[in-house]
């Protein structure tokens, strides 16, 4: 089944024989079959190929959580097109950057937003804007069901691109990452006899699917497994429990397990028929974990990854699971500590600039060699960014940052990009935004400001003139304001300093 193209091929390979085998168990109380599932994704394909793309044309989606929007990602791939999923949270001024710097051919958003998004497509001279609903209706659904089910995949290989996802960078400005056939089957395939998943599983999907968390883990892992979903469209603790007795495996963001662990259905008996209990995209407090074991005799299995990487580490089915680490690197994928200046590698227990390499890896960012090359070795190293240490046995711990990156209910939200925005206000000098630790989200968004002289603005006219501009996540949940920021001898902002001065206000 669809022969040539790489990853198409290896996803259905262990579902061409499920036919009316469940692939999706929907919120409306529906089931969808592996058969119609593929017939969907095929009406997609043949759609996207009338609609103009020809291979390594990008496909653009911005539409809330629905079962078709992973038939148009199995669909783009089936058609030889670059799957580019966007955060359904981005705004138009967001979008803006993202279609006039992936160029993509095609540009589907929900019908609620076409008429602020189809400006913003025509600036960029996107060639065709479509919709898609949550509830599966939109123009690109009306034009697929006229469209053949049978379709020959465009060939395509293991070195071509597949997916593109953006990052924020330190700059402010979004890097595509670019994600081959082999990065993501390599890492589906790993990660699918890692975690011991069978066609028997039922994997409980309440993550977002713009992502590589709940898109390429969850959904390729399931597919590659022949295995089934009970669907949902976010995060519902009274879902989720509904849910638990039917199924057996739960990935999640550590926001989840925090709010699950509130919940008076939470212990052992009740949770008896889930095997495995996933979690990450934020580090995983070592206090949940152990609370989580206590209260259900589970350990969480943590894991750690980046969008440039897919998965690099996870720890052990079997083996013991050690709380504050992210586990043992995944069968054919390297990962070293090493000094961030001299690249010497350090000795066991010793913090140093995280790197990895393997066929997860992606090939570079889109339309940013220079940047490529300053993040991507010769030797096939990436450098993550993060600070780490690996013990005498191997586990790796996650120490820090070596980028201000904070991570808000699993998302990803650099302090630059917003700094940029709030500097910009009339009243403010300057600005710093750094992460402090919340209960919930793992850590929340805050901003420092200076004021420009006697100007009186107040927290909420920060917060409203950002609201239009960024992401709900990306926005200051705290607004602290100072005479001046503390700098070194440099004049380097010391965020230390800060989170220490406000951590606990």
């Amino acid at each position: 089944m669809y022969q040539g193209n790489y990853l198409a091929q290896h996803l259905a390979a262990a579902s061409i024989d499920r036919g009316e085998r469940i692939f999706a168990h929907l919120e409306n109380g529906t089931d969808l079959s592996y058969a119609d599932f593929f017939n969907g994704a095929q009406q997609y394909a043949n759609l996207l190929i009338a609609l103009g793309v020809t291979p390594n044309d990008r496909v653009a989606v911005q539409v809330d959580k629905c079962i078709e929007v992973l038939q148009l990602y199995i669909g783009t791939v089936l058609a030889g097109g670059v799957f580019l999923p966007l955060n359904t949270a981005y705004t138009p001024s967001e979008i803006s950057y993202f279609l006039e710097d992936a160029q993509p051919r095609v540009f589907i958003c929900a019908d609620a937003s076409a008429q602020l998004l189809k400006p913003v497509a025509d600036a960029a001279a996107v060639n065709v804007l479509e919709t898609l609903n949550a509830d599966g209706s939109g123009s690109f659904a009306t034009l697929a069901q006229i469209q053949a089910v049978a379709f020959e995949a465009v060939p395509r290989s293991a070195d071509d691109l597949a997916a593109i996802l953006y990052t924020s960078g330190t700059t402010g400005r979004s890097k595509g990452a670019m994600l081959s056939h082999r990065n993501l089957w390599s890492n589906s395939s790993t990660l699918r006899d890692t975690w011991h998943f069978t066609p028997q599983d039922k994997l409980i999907h309440a993550l977002p699917i713009f992502h590589t968390h709940g898109l390429f883990v969850a959904i390729n892992v399931t597919l590659a497994t022949g295995s089934s979903l009970i669907f949902m469209q976010g995060f519902n603790i009274d879902d989720i429990i509904t849910a638990m007795p039917k199924a057996t495996v739960l990935m999640g963001v550590p926001t989840f397990y925090v709010r699950l662990l509130k919940h008076t259905q939470i212990e052992a008996d009740f949770v008896k028929k889930m095997r495995l209990f996933i979690s990450g995209s934020a580090p995983l407090l070592a206090e949940t974990h152990q609370s989580w074991s206590k209260a259900t005799g589970h350990d969480i299995l943590e894991r750690y990854g980046m969008t440039e990487t897919n998965m690099n580490t996870s720890n052990p089915y079997h083996a013991q699971r050690c709380p504050g680490t992210v586990g043992l690197p995944l069968p054919g994928v390297e990962v070293r500590v090493c000094d961030a200046q001299t690249q010497q590698l350090l000795a066991p227990n010793s913090i140093g600039s995280i790197e990895v390499r393997g066929p997860n890896v992606f090939s570079g960012y889109w339309n940013m060699p220079d940047k490529t090359k300053q993040e991507l070795r010769d030797n096939g190293f990436f450098i993550t960014g993060d600070l780490g240490i690996i013990d005498d046995k191997g586990y790796i711990s996650i120490i820090g940052r070596s980028k201000d990156l904070i991570i808000t209910g699993g998302y990803n939200v650099y302090p630059k990009e917003i700094e940029i925005l709030i500097d910009d206000i009339a009243g403010v000098l300057e600005s710093a935004v750094i992460g402090l630790a919340h209960a919930d989200f793992g850590e929340s968004v805050c901003a420092v400001i200076v004021r420009q002289g006697d100007n009186a603005i107040s927290a909420d006219d920060i917060k409203h003139t950002l609201s239009g501009h960024l992401a709900k996540y990306k926005q200051p949940k705290q607004i602290f304001f100072v005479d001046e920021l503390p700098r070194n001898a440099m004049g380097k902002v010391q965020k230390n300093s800060l989170r220490e001065s406000f951590d606990k206000q």
